[in-house]
């Protein structure tokens, strides 16, 4: 497809005989579509050519090609070049794309050959999946598409919680009270209420955190029984989790958590302890950040055991051996900010520099009702995500049954609805800010939502749908397809690629959702203003074409964030 922005800045490299790739960088997109699709500001080259900049702007108007080229016309505001492209290779460029990538438009090679580790999810086993974890599974599954899209081969990691003292006050709850628990139907809530138990007895009684301590020693020691215990909590932990992430679409390569380090920290004890990095205080072993104005990171606990800072930094240098990435993408929440930069700071130290450059934290607000009060499990009342979302599906459900009670698989797109309120509400806003958990938002078929998206796309297929057939490209007049709102659209459309590219380049998944819900209202604006299907046939079949390319982008994009379209509402 024509870039747009590149033959323009060639196209003034011809007059002015500077580089282009120079003066693509110079272009600018002015801040209303009535001044142009590009500004070129020739302040820039005053110096080199010599001129007043206003001067410029006439040179380059009066000797630049605007006849069969990608610049229909060139306005001069000052030392500004107000540029407007041609409106007819657009429609054309991008419609022909879509035609020829089909689902895979806006997809690009940026990453080609390039690998990403994306760690998201992660959650801490012996617990239900809770709605803490929502965002880090959403965004990270998101992210892990995004770079798929951008070429990368992407490894999705869900570095489980698989050990550390909490498995301690587990078992010693188990030693001390399975008998008072339903744990072969309700295995793993049973698990949540030993583990609340046993973390408020131990707040009256020191002896039971000692017991925890002395458990997760056997367990670190490969004590058999205690680590039979310990497979059957993390078996029936996933199992668990599974039925979420098959809810939200989300994938992962590994499933290595914690405890897969297990026996291969000894040896980065070591290499610390070899390159001077270690220091006794208090009992435990430390990594002095004192310089960097940070409290020490502990490698060694008092009583003896590792702690979650020498394991991650053990997953460090074993995706390290193991991927050679090129990218390291931690999505876990801006709480652990300190946590990142402290043994960031450790492997740096250690001489893993050049790839603690490629890792990077990707932290997120809290979820928090409307009130701005978190969301989350306090004194063992968890609010479950698997509830969260049956709770969506069935709401949505409910509306179906209101509106169109007589519509086939009432229960599939529900599902599809529901899921993807709950995804699109997470993502919509940048991922630092706190979201907001407001059922009368999420499932809103009106606004900025995910059932609005997912509505204007049903609309693009009920018209191909009542047309029967996809128009021939080849057969597609591109001069019937010059109206603002026209141009609106294949200007949107055009920058699809670039919006996978940005969204990947920042981690943020929500530059493509506030795409999406961009592209919808312009659709809307379409439909609203003109007679899709009609007696001109070839007006039909160019308006028809522009619709089945907005809804393919429009199912394109729900895809990257984990949502499911369903063909009708």
């Amino acid at each position: 497809m024509i870039n747009f922005k590149q033959e323009i800045a060639r196209q003034i490299s011809e007059v002015t005989n500077i580089n282009w790739e120079e003066l693509e960088n110079y272009l600018e997109i002015p801040p209303e579509t009535k001044m142009g699709d590009y500004a070129f500001p020739c302040f820039k080259l005053a110096k080199t050519l010599k001129k007043a900049p206003p001067a410029i702007a006439m040179q380059i108007k009066e000797e630049i090609k605007t006849e069969n080229t990608a610049i229909e016309k060139i306005e001069v505001v000052g030392g500004y070049l107000n540029i407007f492209i041609n409106k007819k290779l657009l429609v054309e460029n991008v419609l022909k794309e879509i035609d020829e990538q089909k689902d895979k438009y806006g997809y690009s090679k940026i990453g080609e050959g390039k690998t990403a580790v994306i760690e998201y999810s992660s959650p801490n086993v012996a617990k239900p999946f809770h709605i803490g974890h929502l965002r880090t599974t959403v965004i990270g599954g998101s992210l892990y598409k995004i770079y798929n899209a951008l070429g990368y081969n992407t490894v999705g990691i869900n570095y489980l919680g698989d050990w550390g003292l909490q498995f301690g006050k587990v078992m010693a709850g188990l030693e001390l009270w399975k008998n008072e628990y339903d744990l072969e139907n309700d295995s793993i809530n049973s698990l949540l209420k030993i583990y609340v138990r046993f973390s408020e007895e131990e707040k009256q009684n020191a002896e039971l955190t000692d017991m925890a301590r002395t458990w997760f020693k056997k367990l670190e020691d490969g004590d058999q029984y205690t680590t039979k215990t310990w497979e059957w909590i993390r078996k029936i932990s996933i199992e668990n989790y599974n039925k979420t992430y098959k809810l939200l679409n989300s994938k992962f390569d590994s499933y290595n958590g914690e405890a897969y380090y297990n026996d291969k920290m000894d040896d980065v004890v070591k290499e610390l302890e070899e390159k001077g990095l270690l220091k006794e205080s208090q009992g435990a072993k430390i990594v002095d950040l004192e310089e960097y104005n940070m409290p020490p990171c502990i490698i060694i606990t008092s009583a003896g055991t590792t702690i979650y800072a020498t394991r991650d930094i053990t997953a460090f240098i074993d995706r390290v051996n193991t991927y050679k990435f090129d990218k390291m993408v931690y999505v876990v929440g801006a709480e652990q900010k300190l946590h990142f930069e402290q043994f960031f700071k450790v492997l740096e130290k250690m001489g893993y520099g050049e790839y603690v450059k490629r890792a990077v934290h990707v932290p997120f607000g809290l979820v928090v009702d409307k009130n701005g009060e978190k969301i989350g499990s306090r004194k063992g009342n968890s609010v479950f995500l698997e509830d969260i979302l049956n709770e969506a599906i069935n709401k949505s459900k409910k509306i179906i049954e209101e509106k169109n009670p007589n519509l086939e698989d009432k229960d599939d797109v529900a599902r599809k609805v529901g899921v993807g309120a709950i995804i699109f509400n997470d993502l919509y806003n940048s991922r630092i800010k706190d979201e907001i958990f407001d059922w009368d938002t999420i499932l809103n078929f009106q606004g900025e939502t995910g059932p609005y998206m997912q509505y204007i796309y049903v609309r693009t297929k009920s018209l191909m749908e009542k047309a029967n057939y996809v128009p021939d490209i080849n057969k597609v007049n591109f001069e019937l397809l010059q109206e603002d709102e026209v141009i609106d659209m294949a200007k949107l459309l055009y920058d699809f690629s670039n919006t996978i590219i940005l969204a990947g380049e920042k981690n943020e998944p929500s530059i493509i959702a506030r795409y999406l819900i961009n592209l919808a209202q312009k659709f809307s604006t379409f439909y609203n203003n003109n007679k899709i299907i009609g007696e001109d046939k070839e007006l039909q079949e160019a308006r028809l074409y522009l619709t089945y390319a907005c809804g393919t982008v429009l199912k394109i994009g729900a895809g990257l964030l984990g949502m499911e379209m369903p063909n009708k509402m």
